[in-house]
């Protein structure tokens, strides 16, 4: 089946349990959920029951689409992600971004755990993704092309809004919120870096490095939809006093830095 016909078969499920309009999409990455729960008049979704959308395996991530309304808009918000580490493709891992599209959002609000090499910045903080390396030795956009669904060759000049990235910088201001402006390196993981690659990856021009969130963004400009990316530094990067980096211990930093993204995201959603 072509992928213009799955995503209308999911987008018909969809629409089967939910009556709403979509005008955002939010995708909640690791210990990021709980903003899922501001969502009002919420209809849950398990992902098993929508139609060629993967299965979320990853601790934390609740595996739900969560359609209702959040600071007056009527969004979707996937509760849990996919990751290629999990042994999906990338076609696989965007599917929900392009049944979003389908269902008339514009706008796409990506966020992510991410580990901390700029030397200037400390965990917890929250980073504007202002543009991206994708290192992750693929691209969901590889293979034929439907022209309904975006162009061939779509500009990555600006991936990242910059009307958005100016307005989540104002509101962050305004709410006196850490909020940084950098550059998102993708790599496929599960592993974490070794020293060396940490020094390669800062050399290239990156300031944060997680797994995810660029597949996503590709098939989102593909798409013609205007994201913003939200990064939260859950463990610090650094070559020279690299530790151990514990799950539970990034979680919590993440679950600690929620609230500072609920109240960004909200404001955002409230004026885009």
């Amino acid at each position: 089946m072509e992928l213009f016909d799955q995503i209308a078969e999911a987008k018909a499920v969809l629409q089967s349990r939910w009556s709403g309009q979509p005008k955002v999409g939010i995708i909640l990455g690791t210990g990021l959920g709980g903003l899922a729960e501001e969502v009002e008049d919420a209809v849950k979704i398990p992902y098993r029951d929508i139609p060629y959308f993967p299965v979320s395996t990853v601790e934390s991530h609740a595996g739900r689409l969560v359609c209702g309304n959040l600071a007056g808009k009527t969004v979707l918000a996937m509760e849990g992600r996919f990751h290629f580490y999990e042994g999906y493709s990338l076609q696989e891992i965007t599917f929900p971004v392009r049944v979003m599209k389908a269902m008339g959002c514009e706008v796409l609000i990506v966020s992510n755990a991410c580990g901390g090499m700029n030397p200037q910045w400390a965990k917890g903080d929250l980073m504007l993704i202002e543009d991206h390396i994708n290192l992750m030795n693929d691209n969901p956009l590889i293979g034929k092309n439907d022209e309904r669904l975006g162009s061939r060759f779509p500009d990555m000049c600006h991936p990242y809004d910059v009307g958005l990235l100016e307005l989540a910088q104002r509101i962050a201001l305004e709410e006196k919120i850490a909020c940084h402006k950098g550059v998102f390196v993708a790599v496929p993981g599960p592993n974490l870096e070794t020293r060396a690659e940490y020094r390669f990856l800062r050399a290239i021009g990156a300031d944060v490095v997680g797994m995810s969130t660029v597949p996503e963004v590709l098939v989102g400009v593909h798409a013609s939809m205007r994201i913003l990316g939200l990064s939260v530094i859950t463990d610090l990067c650094l070559p020279d006093a690299l530790e151990p980096a514990y799950l539970p211990d990034i979680i919590a930093t993440a679950n600690a830095a929620e609230k500072k993204l609920r109240v960004l995201v909200r404001r955002v959603v409230a004026e885009v």
